[in-house]
């Protein structure tokens, strides 16, 4: 049965969201079961361009709380984040990398190329779920 590792981030949508998720990623490397570096960075770059999103895009009435739930084990890495953002109205089907000299626009792109899930859901807020197979081996 494979160890299962997890690390929570939860408060305000604020500037330092992303940091806390990069602190959250290092210690699930650190004290969870061994993964390759060829999939954690993938991840990572998806799950803070996703954190990223969050802090520019998400507005509501009220400040903005997230929680985000990290997950790895040897066979898979998972992060779902959730928030109380007004619904957003994204079409992952439509997402493509813009062009090269594009100044933003990337982040969605980038998470599905480096995904093998990426599911966004709106009910009271968001739901965003990344999800990576472990290819490589330690």
């Amino acid at each position: 049965m494979p160890t299962e590792r997890t690390e929570h981030v939860c408060g305000r949508v604020g500037a330092d969201l992303t940091d806390r998720v990069l602190d959250a990623l290092a210690a699930l490397w650190e004290s969870g079961p061994p993964v390759p570096a060829e999939d954690r960075e993938p991840f990572a770059l998806a799950v803070s361009e996703i954190a990223a999103n969050i802090v520019e895009h998400a507005s509501a009435r009220e400040p903005v709380h997230v929680s985000l739930t990290l997950t790895m084990t040897e066979t898979m890495l998972e992060a779902v984040f959730t928030d109380t953002a007004d619904p957003a109205l994204i079409d992952l089907s439509s997402i493509q990398m813009p062009d090269w000299h594009a100044e933003s626009g990337r982040g969605l792109a980038l998470a599905l190329a480096t995904l093998d899930e990426l599911v966004h859901e709106t009910h009271e807020g968001n739901t965003w779920r990344l999800r990576r197979v472990v290819r490589g081996v330690v």
